[in-house]
């Protein structure tokens, strides 16, 4: 507020995950603004749409090449006031650019009363979240979220995978996927907050090699991988099962194929637990988990993109079922999920409660376009009223553009985009 953030303005963030990541992403929503990711790994021509695109007054950067990129696109963009950058000391003084402890010291000047105000004249269906869609084609789509969306998504998302809240237990996770995205927003910063979580934040080369390190470190309770992170967890757990030992490895393929024969009938709905199952259990899930740091972890999740069954079935004979969500930017994340008790393999899972689906023009199959309804659908794109147009139809139902089918059971299966 002190640097002159105006109502409906956007708040650019630029940098891995952090503490002030969330504190200026809170602070801005608080403060009346928009907040607005921006991912680190975007030109500064691709930044400057984004700032322009949301008429941001302020930007925070997390080092010193991130604020190169904005020093480069300043003077175009006419609505910027300052610039905050917190990650590193700043190697140069300059008119508008301050430091985080100078940024919080100015706003030790605004009284509470101002912000008290600011905060009870908003409503839960104003924006207060843009999230800019990685267009395939043209320029990025700000998705507009408003308070109602987050807070609504967050808590029906948590009470549907069971989150337990901080009052009986507190759940853990790691924080390390991309918060320009809304699957990171979601599990790292509103659902911790709406359950009482508590976040570890992960080494920004966490996806080069050493998330494994911090998984162990902290031992999450619930974890949210990419398909690409859990290929990866896969492919360093053959290099490294490859090395062991003949009979290790004959005990390790044993466990495998009893594990994925279990788990595929708990799936089923068979619940008796074979003594078999138990030993390897004893001689083999439990020390992989502890190896990974997953042996807490209750709630394996992937989501946002498809992930090949064979990478499932890989987890899942190690006893570690990889539970997949559904969902896009326009749904404030997730729209189906799959549970413990409620998944099949390659399915997307079943509806939050409160969320319906629509299969738009079936073929023969079953197959149509998957298109949603619920509080977590979107209030359109920032400027782009045709854009929005194409995405809400007039019944409120959001078009996906992707193609998928129900079975018997209601689960949901996504087979491919509308071309």
């Amino acid at each position: 507020l002190q640097l002159g953030l105006k109502r409906f303005h956007g708040v650019g963030i630029l940098g891995f995950n952090s503490a002030e990541w969330f504190i200026a992403d809170i602070g801005a929503i608080l403060a009346g603004g928009f907040a607005v990711g921006i991912y680190t790994t975007n030109s500064p021509e691709a930044c400057h749409y984004v700032a322009e695109n949301c008429s941001a007054n302020v930007l925070v950067v997390e080092n010193h090449k991130q604020l190169q990129k904005i020093l480069e696109i300043q003077h175009k963009l006419p609505h910027l006031k300052a610039i905050v950058q917190y990650g590193e000391e700043l190697r140069e003084k300059r008119p508008n650019l301050y430091s985080w402890s100078e940024f919080m010291d100015l706003g030790k000047d605004v009284p509470d009363t101002q912000l008290r105000e600011i905060i009870e004249s908003q409503k839960p269906n104003q924006c207060c979240t843009l999230i800019y869609t990685s267009g395939t084609t043209g320029q990025p789509k700000g998705v507009m979220l408003s308070h109602d969306n987050v807070t609504w998504t967050a808590l029906a998302a948590g009470r549907f995978i069971m989150l337990t809240d901080a009052k009986e237990k507190q759940e853990l996770v790691v924080s390390y996927l991309p918060l320009s995205h809304i699957a990171a927003q979601m599990s790292d910063i509103w659902t911790p907050i709406t359950f009482g979580g508590q976040v570890f934040f992960a080494q920004p080369d966490a996806l080069k090699g050493t998330l494994v390190d911090t998984l162990r470190e902290v031992r999450p309770t619930a974890f949210l991988g990419v398909p690409r992170v859990w290929e990866k967890i896969e492919e360093k757990m053959k290099s490294v099962g490859a090395k062991s030992s003949s009979l290790r490895r004959k005990v390790a393929s044993w466990a495998k194929g009893v594990g994925l024969q279990t788990n595929l009938k708990r799936m089923n709905g068979c619940s008796e637990v074979p003594v078999n199952f138990r030993l390897a259990r004893h001689l083999v899930y439990r020390k992989v988990r502890k190896a990974i740091g997953l042996d807490r972890c209750t709630k394996c999740y992937t989501g946002a993109a498809p992930i090949t069954r064979e990478t499932l079935e890989f987890f899942l004979s190690l006893n570690i079922p990889v539970f997949e969500l559904y969902g896009m930017s326009e749904s404030s994340g997730p729209h189906t999920v799959s549970i413990p008790h409620a998944f099949r393999l390659t399915s997307c899972g079943k509806e939050i409660t409160g969320c319906r689906t629509l299969i738009h023009k079936p073929d023969r199959d079953g197959v149509g376009e998957i298109c949603f309804s619920g509080r977590h659908v979107f209030m359109g794109y920032l400027n782009m009223e045709e854009k929005t147009k194409e995405a809400l139809d007039e019944d409120g139902w959001l078009h996906s553009g992707d193609l998928g089918r129900h079975d018997k059971d209601g689960f949901l299966y996504v087979t491919g985009r509308i071309k």
